[in-house]
């Protein structure tokens, strides 16, 4: 499962935790400008906007999990088991892969309103990536530097296009309800909660932050959902980047999985992957893992984006213990 986010204190950060059991080999991956996308059903791509993500490097082939174009507009894939659906090729559509779908619109479009007319002519076509890799079941959060989000779900009566508020995605169930279930928690707050049991009995806020004590604390996506959120919302703003990446990832690590508190299977159990974010403003690409949370940077800027190979880095996956004596 998995948790994205986009958070504006004044430049727009965009990004997900990563959660699954196993680990994919994944990159960080730069595509210039003039990388050849090939497509299945489409024209190839021969030139396009430069984007930065974490991806899988198949052969030579990035299968984003998500990623960031050069004119701000990203997009991640979060899982979305039994209600995902995948189309058979329609005439007269675009017919994108899901493994394709991040490339092809990050590779067209500056915008969140652009998106959405590009999203017009799209068909998900249900066609794998090769016999061992089947199409994973997903939905995605896009974004642009405005700050402005969506989501898209293909479920089997055709494809949603739903404009989020919020600017926080999660799992299950279906975004309209994640959205719907945060009535649930209009009482919670960062202050101390008001005594509105009753004028006569006396209450004792015996502990800090009782106005957040009703907040859920599970690794269910619906809890996730309205932690994150809650989270978000609630972050300080600041003029300084270094301060804001900083509390970005605060509020990510705040729904992050720890190993052994999700079991998916036999002595499997889910955990937080990797976390990243990039500045939409500024192209730069910042990441954590599991067993190294020293943020690290990646800034696409610095590379030659009018090159047509893919440029790639290994996640640094060992943090280092700073002795002081």
């Amino acid at each position: 499962m998995c948790t994205s986010i986009v958070f504006s204190p004044k430049d727009h950060y965009f990004g997900r935790n990563l959660d699954l059991e196993i680990t994919f080999g994944q990159q960080v991956v730069i595509t210039p400008r003039n990388y050849d996308f090939k497509f299945r059903k489409m024209p190839e791509l021969k030139q396009h906007y430069a984007m930065v993500g974490i991806a899988l490097n198949a052969g030579g082939y990035p299968l984003y999990f998500d990623a960031a174009n050069e004119k701000g507009l990203g997009m991640a894939g979060l899982n979305y088991p039994g209600n995902a659906t995948y189309y058979d090729v329609k005439d007269g559509k675009d017919n994108v892969a899901s493994f394709e779908f991040i490339p092809w619109i990050l590779g067209h479009c500056a915008t969140v309103e652009e998106t959405k007319k590009l999203l017009a002519k799209i068909n998900i076509a249900d066609i794998n990536f090769s016999e061992k890799m089947v199409t994973s079941k997903l939905h995605w959060l896009i974004a642009d530097k405005t700050g402005t989000s969506i989501v898209v779900e293909t479920d089997k009566d055709g494809m949603h296009v739903y404009d989020n508020p919020v600017g926080c995605l999660t799992n299950n169930p279906q975004f309209p309800k994640q959205l719907f279930n945060l009535n649930n928690y209009a009482d919670v707050s960062a202050a101390m909660p008001k005594n509105n049991f009753s004028d006569q009995v006396k209450m004792d806020g015996y502990s800090r932050g009782l106005g957040s004590r009703n907040l859920p604390g599970g690794m269910d996506s619906e809890s996730r959902f309205v932690r994150v959120a809650f989270n978000k919302f609630n972050a300080p703003a600041s003029d300084s980047e270094e301060e804001n990446v900083d509390t970005y990832f605060h509020i990510l690590h705040s729904v992050e999985q720890q190993k052994g508190l999700d079991q998916v299977g036999p002595d499997a159990f889910e955990y937080t992957i990797y976390s990243d974010g990039i500045n939409l403003d500024k192209g730069i690409f910042y990441y954590t893992t599991y067993t190294n949370k020293q943020i690290n940077v990646v800034d696409m800027n610095k590379e030659d984006l009018d090159s047509s190979d893919l440029i790639t880095y290994d996640m640094l996956t060992k943090g280092k213990f700073n002795h002081q004596n």
